[in-house]
């Protein structure tokens, strides 16, 4: 009887033993950019040619304008004090605050139709052009109002005002954040949630991203350099990044070394307190 009571313990660890090794986390899981050797393209010295395409404005995002004229009834109407100044038609003192989401308040947001809603212009549908397409859009209106409009005498220049996107599920500050650029990459936009935790799988990041017609679901694996040729390589206005947790988050097992080694004593602690109170 003495021995079934203690037979238990061999098993026990052998069960621990295992689920802590199925539970580890190696470093090939959570590095990024990993090289594979069979595409010498994406060596350490080699040249890295970006996917990069075409964004066209849709709902949701919000424009920054701004505008430059020499015609003095232009100026006069847009408030220009002189034919050198550029200014932003929804912020005629030409000054942005700093921090938060500047151009919320000074910008222009496409609503549902693709359509802002300019001074003095009125809407214009602007909504699945590029920005160079919707810069001739509105120099073509202003045209309409002012015969002496040529590209000699006016200039015009959209951009985003910003770059918004969402971060959630394993990141060390999942949030909502707004950059100040044209440009973002994935990897930028991962460091500005403040990295991924240690148990977020970086194989299988999950990429929500808006198009005229809707949303569509990209995974991405952040473990291989190819990543940087993916067209999803640069983050896009309303982006959404989830990363989904390992089954480690099941097991509830350390991390690292030492948890993991803290885990054990602490098994092994228990373990001798039973086959103690068995004796």
């Amino acid at each position: 009887m003495y021995k079934n009571k203690i037979s238990f313990l061999p098993i026990l660890l052998c069960l621990t033993g295992i689920m802590l090794l199925a539970s580890c986390i190696s470093n090939k899981r959570i590095a990024y950019l990993q090289k594979d050797k069979n595409d010498l393209s994406l060596g350490e010295d080699s040249m890295i040619r970006y996917n990069i395409p075409v964004y066209r404005l849709q709902y949701n995002d919000i424009v920054d304008v701004q505008i430059k004229t020499s015609i003095p009834e232009m100026n006069a109407v847009f408030g220009l004090k002189n034919p050198d100044e550029i200014t932003n038609l929804g912020n005629q003192t030409g000054t942005l605050q700093s921090g938060g989401d500047a151009y919320y308040m000074t910008g222009y947001t496409l609503n549902q139709e693709g359509e802002i809603k300019l001074p003095f212009i009125g809407k214009l549908k602007v909504g699945g052009l590029t920005l160079e397409e919707a810069e001739h859009v509105i120099t073509k209106r202003l045209g309409a109002y002012f015969n002496k409009v040529s590209d000699d005498n006016l200039y015009v220049k959209i951009r985003l005002g910003g770059i918004r996107f969402s971060t959630f599920g394993e990141f060390k500050k999942p949030g909502r954040y707004v950059v100040l650029q044209e440009r973002l990459t994935i990897f930028e936009a991962i460091a500005n949630s403040g990295d991924m935790t240690i148990e977020a799988k970086r194989s299988k990041v999950i990429l929500l991203r808006q198009y005229p017609d809707g949303t569509k679901i990209h995974v991405l694996n952040l473990n291989k350099r190819d990543i940087i040729k993916s067209p999803y390589y640069f983050i896009q206005p309303n982006d959404q990044l989830y990363a989904e947790p390992m089954k480690i988050r099941e097991f509830g097992a350390g991390s690292n070394t030492g948890q993991t080694f803290q885990i054990l004593v602490t098994i092994l602690s228990a373990a001798a307190l039973i086959v103690g109170l068995t004796k």
